[in-house]
């Protein structure tokens, strides 16, 4: 112990000590020896009295002066710290073994020395209310307080209790309620408590009260014990309830902020009293003390205590106007509820008066599932366990889970579209909230005072959704379970005068509209009220009641104690104390009729007052009552009568000469509970006479009174079942209610409306009007705020003029008007003030990661399986212009393909515009704004001001008309030779074209910054391809490959095809009219050499075929080899802009003739030896028929017999078309043209506007040619061939020969490699990240020991790229080149900057973007749909496919930046 407590390392030390003691103590037999041979019982109660005897401190409770008590002191390191943690869970284990708890509870000594160790902790951490200023240090001390408590005593408590479960054990608990009694006597004796707690200080707690409730507790519940046989006597159940009462009334007070000046700490301290892990070691027994003593006490004494406690005395009475002397005016409405809420819970709750294990499992778990829906872990730590392990509810156990499947229905996890991850979620079956919801339970549970307002609200939308009750309910009332006998007594509490009195006074000021009074109060009242009827002592007979009824009663307020009978009983007139300000008429009684007043609590302390009168009233107060009990239950229980009367300790602290000038006045009342209910039935429906007697119209309603149709509803629905139950119960209740119901009452007699009163009725109005003045200002704030945000920003109107829409659609219009949302002005873009789309730029290898088959590839979980990246697109791509560099001239090879598959830059925009010096402003301002931003503005990333979406830089939009409207003019009439001619005009153009380069405009210096930026997003390997680097070729092929990305992943987003149809996914959002205009002022800055132009290539045939051969440089790339979309963008980029729709159709036409040809021969190549030389015959016989040039047949023809000259087709036989004939032929060929008919769509629809057509897969190539024009509008469906889509510019037989020569002469000297580079079908598949196994643990098992491939260690920390499959060290050190850890240089190489991992041991994902990272979630969820974050649950996990679909959905959509919020830096540390 004594090194324990000297050590700094206490935790480590204390881990060692018990892992060697919990082996030796867990075995019941080891344990049972040592107990008996070495006293271990006696040594371990011993060593720990010793241990806190080191830290005791004088008690504060009560009497500071003359205290004898000592409680621990929470500040000190030992309790700080748990330092006697490792002694206390011992003890705990060994009392978990029947043979040693008997032992200990038989040996009287040692229980002895156990109570007075408790007591070191009754009374700890005293709180006393700061009144004038604030606490200067708030102390966590609390946290130290409740876990000693929760440990030292509570703990050790649950483990006896475990073992006193039968009627053999009786004794025992005999034994620890003797001298738990005798230990809480000497502590009240040390305290020097006599009747009054101290004001202003509590302390929550009191482990003696709490061992002593759970022991009488267990010994009603399963010992079969009489409960008066071990109670004590009357004096010191009233001592008993004391402290316990004040702990609730101060839990009241808390709320009404009273303790404000304490500090946040002491709401922490009521909140962690009521938590679910202490509740039922802290709350529930208290409340089953107070339970216990209010049954056995006298209800008068009690309800009077009650109120006092609270302070709330002076409140209750029946003049307008009170002074009350302990109380602020603003907390006394709180008080006032806390003090009803206490009385309804402590009448209705019956934890542990008679309800079983299974229905408080039930009730609690409806209570939390109504507050909120609750995933399964949370349910499981919220349900307060027994917290004994050993005790059979244990959480999670079969009880647990077949009540929960009773009363909640599970919500499986939902993806809601803002990005955040819904948890699998338990919500009550509907049912539950038509018969269970229980609002008493709700309360006794709710830490957060907001839950209860939760629980209702959810209440009130259920019975909307139902249809049951349309407008704003009151909480329920609820049945509750019959009470035990032995705590019948409880129900005296609501057959008493007292409260009776206060419930009649409560109705009345409530009708009267007194101040301080609320809705909830009214609830209170009618809920008490109700409770009252439901239980109703033995029933007196009718008659008798009628007969003795009115005369009884001249002297006091109700006859007898029966609600039933007092509830009907008229009071006429009651005498008020009033301070002498007070409007009350002063009248006196006549004698007959006079009937007592209910006084302010300090006027009964004057005996002068109280005689004065005496003859015809006494007045009551509460409080006099309670002293008078309180003085004859203590002579009755002292034997010499004698005994001088104790003092008052209360008139210590009230300040004399507050009180003040009270003088006597009578009101006349005349009103019965009965009458008062009926006018408030009046008051709330806001219609006279608005109660009917239901019986009056069917009799059955007294038969059969539990009708649903006022299960639920609002306060009218309360009162009408309270008059039904009151007219069940007696004929007489009956008849008086007809009766009240017959006199036409006004709700308020005018006469009764004091000037005062009229004053606070004013009030009133006067605060509804200022109400609905607001409410209407407020409708006209918020019409005129959206008035301006339609007008000035335009965000989400679908039809509003935003930067993509031209204001309107004549012609004539010829600029596109810019809203900036920095300064709100509009305007065109000019070129000195130039407009910009708010972008973001960023690499993307998503392209990449195409594969060419439909299965998708999964992540490895054994070493068999390994993922090879030779089937990607990117590595075939890559393959091809590698092949090309070897054998072609380079500067040819870089116009023959695309790049950008790896690395290429992606732009995306939120639509919104802003003129670009606004925004340099802007990120001026954000480069000095203080606040950390999740994103960096050196490298100029910044958030749409308007929309708040993540960007980085600004696309300027290009003056003048945005898209060229004249889409569908009647085709020119101009021939294709003339357009041809025309198109290499323009092209000739070049080099003078560009009016603003020569001079330097802002507008121009905007579009180089922008291209700078694209180039800087992506790395240099991704953009360097040529053999001579910093080539003019390679910016010229970056360029045109960069709007290659954005149309094809554009694609890829419409889903591979363009079947759909309609504009692009998002109208408004699309950049790539002004991304052309960037990307096409830069590409004119090249001009191509017109000798290889390929435009000519494409359109003239040429004379000499021999040049060529003679010179020693690598050929060109031959026509038949170069892609046919990159050839479409380096020509329509090349062009002025804005182009016209004619040369625009004319450069597809000329390139849908190569394309064909490109078919043809790859299709050649393909057939068979035989099939070859018979499509060359059928082609041959057919060649000069008119249409030859558009048939295949008689071009495959052709091109089979120019290829043969070469030696083409000499290699080993080919893989083979499986048949062919016509039909799959025809097929093939238009499947190979659809791709660049899809780009050039998109891309016509970007340049010109127009809505693409929706069609059916099977006739998309017939759709899409004829919106491109190449389709002669004249066809028919029905005998459509893909060749007639052809329109030659010159001969076609020529044109072909010479595409064929060129290849024919590449195959002289390079046979093996003419067929590799022919451009095949492309057939690829869309985007997909790796397959996932059903169950976590398989990738678990196989990962978490897997060693590093680059380090050849097991990782700490290992993790996997869901994109490729490549095993990486997050974190790891081990793997680090040049200050780049493993995961982020992988995301660099894989992703080009964006990686998806999933970390092996914690089961998420993390996504890695540039030098931002965040935890996007999980993707596997536990049986209940919930994540089990680092694994610390160790529930097995399930693949949840939606969630894995929506990452891969954000991964192609580049969207993670914009839904996932919470970003950081990685300072490349991952």
């Amino acid at each position: 112990m004594k090194t324990l407590k000297k050590s700094h390392e206490s935790d480590t030390m204390s881990n060692r000590i018990v892992h060697i003691s919990v082996q030796l103590f867990s075995n019941e037999e080891l344990a049972r020896q040592v107990t008996e041979e070495c006293q271990l019982l006696d040594i371990m109660v011993t060593v720990l009295l010793y241990m806190m005897e080191s830290c005791l401190i004088k008690s504060e409770l009560q009497d500071e002066e003359n205290s004898l008590h000592v409680v621990v002191n929470c500040g000190e390191a030992l309790l700080k710290n748990n330092t006697y943690w490792p002694l206390v869970s011992d003890f705990i284990n060994i009392l978990s073994h029947q043979s040693v708890a008997k032992k200990f509870l038989e040996d009287h000594g040692l229980l002895v020395t156990w109570m007075n160790f408790v007591s070191f902790f009754q009374g700890m951490n005293l709180n006393k209310r700061e009144l004038n200023e604030h606490v200067e240090f708030e102390s966590q001390t609390y946290y130290a307080a409740f876990a000693a408590e929760l440990e030292a005593c509570a703990q050790p408590m649950w483990g006896l209790l475990s073992h006193c479960k039968v009627r053999e054990t009786q004794e025992y608990t005999r034994n620890v309620v003797r001298y738990c009694l005798e230990a809480l006597q000497d502590w009240f004796d040390a305290i020097n408590f006599v009747d009054e707690p101290a004001p202003n200080q509590v302390t929550f707690h009191l482990p003696l009260h709490r061992y002593f409730a759970m022991f009488l507790s267990k010994a009603v519940k399963c010992q079969e014990l009489d409960l008066d046989t071990i109670l004590p006597d009357q004096e010191m159940l009233m001592k008993l309830m004391i402290h316990p009462l004040q702990i609730q009334a101060s839990l009241s007070e808390i709320h009404s902020n009273m303790w404000v000046r304490n500090g946040l700490q002491i709401k922490g301290q009521a909140m962690t009293y009521v938590q679910s892990h202490f509740c039922n070691s802290m709350i529930d027994p208290d409340i089953y003390l107070l339970q216990v003593c209010a049954s056995r006490l006298d209800p008068d004494y009690f309800i009077s205590s009650v109120f006092e406690r609270f302070k709330v005395v002076d409140l209750l009475t029946m003049a307008s106007q009170h002074q009350n002397t302990v109380l602020d005016s603003e907390h006394e409405r709180s008080m006032l509820e806390g003090a009803l809420t206490f009385l309804v819970l402590l009448l209705s709750l019956r934890l542990h008066l008679g309800m079983t294990d299974d229905e408080i499992l039930r009730a609690e778990m409806v209570a939390q599932l109504c507050m909120n829906d609750r995933t399964h872990s949370s349910l499981l730590d919220l349900i307060p366990e027994n917290p004994n392990p050993k005790s059979g509810i244990i959480p999670g156990s079969l009880s647990f889970e077949s009540v929960l499947s009773a009363v909640a229905d599970f919500k499986a996890p939902v993806f809601e579209p803002g990005g955040s991850m819904q948890q699998g979620m338990y919500t009550p079956k509907a049912e539950v909230w038509d018969k269970e919801f229980d609002p008493v339970m709700v309360i006794l549970r709710t830490v957060y005072r907001r839950d209860v307002q939760s629980a209702m609200d959810r209440y009130t939308a259920f019975l909307k959704q139902s249809g049951k009750f349309p407008g704003n309910p009151w909480p329920p009332y609820k049945k509750r379970t019959p009470l035990h006998p032995s705590y019948k007594g409880l129900i005296k509490l609501l057959h008493c005068k007292t409260l009776h009195i206060v419930l009649f006074t409560l109705l009345y000021k409530i009708l009267m509209d007194h101040q301080n009074l609320s809705e909830h109060v009214l609830c209170m009242v009618l809920y008490l009220i109700e409770l009252g009827l439901e239980n109703s002592p033995e029933q007196e007979s009718d008659e008798e009641e009628s007969a003795g009824g009115q005369e009884r009663c001249h002297d006091s307020w109700f006859p007898g104690s029966n609600l039933v009978s007092n509830m009907r009983h008229f009071i006429n007139y009651v005498r008020v104390r009033v301070p002498e300000t007070a409007p009350e008429v002063k009248r006196e009684p006549p004698a007959s009729t006079s009937s007592d007043g209910l006084a302010s609590s300090q006027s009964s302390r004057r005996k002068s007052l109280q005689r004065e009168n005496s003859g015809t009233a006494q007045v009551f107060s509460l409080v006099a009552e309670r002293r008078k009990k309180f003085q004859e239950i203590i002579n009755r229980n002292t034997s010499e009568a004698n005994q001088v009367v104790r003092p008052k300790t209360s008139m210590k602290w009230s300040a004399p000469g507050a009180t003040p000038q009270l003088t006597t006045a009578i009101l006349e009342v005349k009103e019965s509970i009965l009458s008062l209910l009926i006018k408030l039935h009046h008051k709330l429906s806001g219609k006279q006479n608005s109660y009917y007697p239901p019986w009056l119209d069917d009799v059955d309603v007294l038969i059969h009174p539990e009708i649903p149709r006022y299960s639920h509803g609002d306060g009218m629905t309360a009162v009408e079942r309270i008059l039904l139950k009151a007219a069940v119960q007696s004929r007489m209740n009956k008849r008086i209610i007809e009766e009240i119901c017959r006199k036409v009452t006004p709700p308020v007699p005018p006469k009764k409306i004091s000037s005062a009163e009229k004053k606070t009725l004013d009030k009133e109005e006067r605060r509804q009007k200022a109400r609905e003045r607001q409410q209407k200002l407020l409708a006209e704030f918020a019409s005129r705020q959206k008035s301006f945000m339609e007008t000035a920003m335009d965000v989400e109107s679908p039809d509003a003029d935003i930067a993509m829409e031209v204001a309107t659609s004549e012609q004539h219009v010829s600029e596109a008007i810019y809203d900036c949302v920095i300064c709100g002005q509009s305007g065109p873009s000019t070129e000195d003030r130039p407009t910009g789309l708010v972008v973001l730029l960023q690499a993307s290898s998503v392209l990449g990661q195409c594969r060419n088959s439909t299965e998708p590839k999964k992540l490895p979980t054994t070493e068999e399986e390994q993922i090879y990246p030779w089937d990607t697109c990117a590595a075939l791509h890559d393959v091809r212009l590698t092949t090309l560099q070897r054998y072609f001239k380079d500067s040819s090879c870089l116009q023959a393909v695309s790049i950008g598959w790896e690395g290429g830059v992606y732009v995306q925009t939120c639509g919104h515009t802003l003129h670009i010096d606004c925004h340099k402003s802007y990120m001026e301002s954000l480069r000095n704004d203080q606040v950390l931003q999740g994103f960096s503005v050196d490298k100029g990333e910044f958030t749409c001001p308007l929309c708040r979406q993540f960007a980085n830089s600004v696309l300027p939009c290009y003056p003048g008309n945005n898209v060229e409207r004249s889409i569908w003019q009647s085709h020119s009439n101009k021939c294709m030779q003339d357009l041809v001619q025309e198109v290499e005009d323009l092209q000739e153009q070049l080099g003078t074209f560009p009016v603003s380069i020569s001079s330097e405009t802002n507008l121009s210096k905007e579009m180089e910054s922008v291209m700078k930026d694209i180039k800087s997003t992506t790395q240099k390997k991704y953009t360097d391809y040529s053999k001579s680097p910093g080539s003019p070729d390679n910016d010229f092929l970056f360029m045109y490959s960069v709007a290659r990305t954005n149309l094809e992943l554009e694609l890829v987003h419409r889903g591979g095809n363009l079947c759909s149809g309609g504009a692009s996914t998002a109208g408004k959002r699309s950049c790539l009219n002004q991304l052309f205009h960037v990307l096409a002022m830069h590409m004119r800055l090249y001009s191509i050499d017109s000798a290889y132009n390929p435009w000519r290539k494409l359109t003239q045939p040429m004379q000499d075929k021999n040049s060529e051969l003679i010179s020693e440089e690598l050929p060109e790339v031959p026509v038949l080899y170069r892609d046919v979309s990159s050839l479409l963008l380096i020509q329509i980029l090349t062009m002025p802009q804005p182009l016209h729709k004619e040369h625009f159709t004319c450069i597809i036409k000329v390139l849908f003739t190569l394309l064909y040809t490109q078919a043809l021969a790859a299709l050649s190549v393909k057939c068979s030896a035989e099939d070859r030389m018979a499509w060359k015959e059928s082609g041959a016989l057919k060649k000069n028929t008119s249409s030859g040039e558009k048939s295949w047949e008689v071009l495959l023809g052709h091109v089979i017999s120019e290829l043969s000259k070469g030696k083409i087709y000499e290699e080993g036989e080919t893989e083979e078309l499986t048949v062919v004939n016509p039909d799959s032929v025809e097929r093939y060929l238009q499947q190979f043209c659809l791709p660049f008919l899809r780009i050039t769509s998109l891309l016509q629809h970007h340049l010109f506007g127009g809505d693409l057509p929706s069609c059916q897969e099977d006739e998309e190539f017939t759709v899409l040619a004829s919106c491109l024009g190449l389709l002669p509008s004249f066809q028919s469906a029905h005998q459509f061939t893909s060749a007639s889509c052809l329109d030659w510019p010159v001969p076609a037989f020529d044109m072909v020969s010479q595409w064929c020569s060129e290849l024919a002469s590449f195959a002289d000297r390079h046979p093996d490699q003419v067929k590799a580079l022919l451009i095949q079908e492309p057939k690829w598949d869309l985007p997909r990240l790796l397959q996932l196994p059903e169950n976590y643990n398989t990738i678990f098992q196989y990962y978490h020991r897997k060693t590093c491939t680059v380090c050849t260690k097991v990782p700490k920390d290992p993790a996997v790229c869901l994109v490729c499959g490549t095993f990486v060290c997050l974190k790891g050190l081990c793997c680090k080149q040049q200050s780049y850890c493993e995961c982020v240089l992988h995301s660099q190489n894989c992703g080009a900057g964006t990686g998806i991992f999933l970390l092996i041991n914690a089961s998420v994902i993390i996504i890695i973007r540039g030098h931002r990272f965040c935890l996007w979630g999980s993707v596997y969820l536990d049986a209940h749909g919930e994540e089990d974050r680092d694994l610390r649950r160790g529930k097995p996990l399930y693949i949840c496919k939606e969630r894995y679909k929506v990452l891969e959905q954000q991964w192609v959509s580049h969207t993670f930046d914009h839904i996932n919020k919470r970003w950081g830096p990685h300072y490349n540390g991952l």
